[in-house]
């Protein structure tokens, strides 16, 4: 596989980190560095790991893993903001409890972006990466794309997302933002696009 390649896997499996992303920075309205990194720094460990143990899981477990990784995406994303658009309809803003800062938070949504990883890992086991020194540069792009996307991601959606929250309340759209990313995981994964 061309370096080139690598990089365009690794922008295409960032995509989901961005939008997670842009919608967190929509609800925390503000620069707070301290829950912005961790974030960030999760959804790339866990693109970069989970690649990493698809690679090397791929003997034992690969058929079991491509046939329930979008299930588990689908419904770690719906669940999350299923209850992110319920809140949203709370009258008492006291009620609004969903919190990007969260570690439980940015755990689930870290997994969540990041089971398609795992199918990427399986398939440079396919591609013939057969030592851990060929795996290492892949895996290593495609956490650092994830970070510099959420940041990104982030940072927009704070900036942005005064003029958004004026039109749509904040939790209303991260959940859609949600919601729909589980769908298209799903739909992408059962071959109907």
């Amino acid at each position: 596989m061309s370096e080139l390649e690598i990089w365009l896997i690794a922008v295409s499996l960032a995509m989901d980190c961005f939008a997670v992303s842009t919608a967190s920075g929509i609800i925390q309205k503000k620069y707070v560095w301290s829950n912005m990194l961790p974030m960030a720094l999760s959804f790339g460990w866990f693109q970069g790991m989970m690649c990493a143990i698809g690679w090397l899981a791929f003997v034992y477990f690969s058929g079991w893993v491509e046939s329930v990784d979008h299930w588990i995406a689908f419904g770690l994303l719906a669940l999350i903001g299923g209850n992110m658009i319920k809140e949203s309809f709370s009258e008492d803003d006291e009620e609004h409890h969903f919190n990007p800062a969260s570690a439980w938070i940015i755990l689930t949504l870290a997994v969540a972006t990041s089971i398609d990883s795992l199918a990427v890992g399986i398939s440079f086991a396919c591609l013939n990466y057969t030592s851990i020194h060929d795996i290492m540069y892949p895996v290593l792009i495609i956490g650092l794309m994830s970070l510099l996307l959420s940041l990104l991601g982030l940072y927009l959606g704070v900036t942005f997302g005064k003029s958004i929250e004026k039109r749509l309340k904040p939790e209303l759209a991260g959940g859609i933002i949600l919601v729909l990313l589980g769908i298209k995981i799903l739909i992408e994964h059962l071959g109907l696009l």
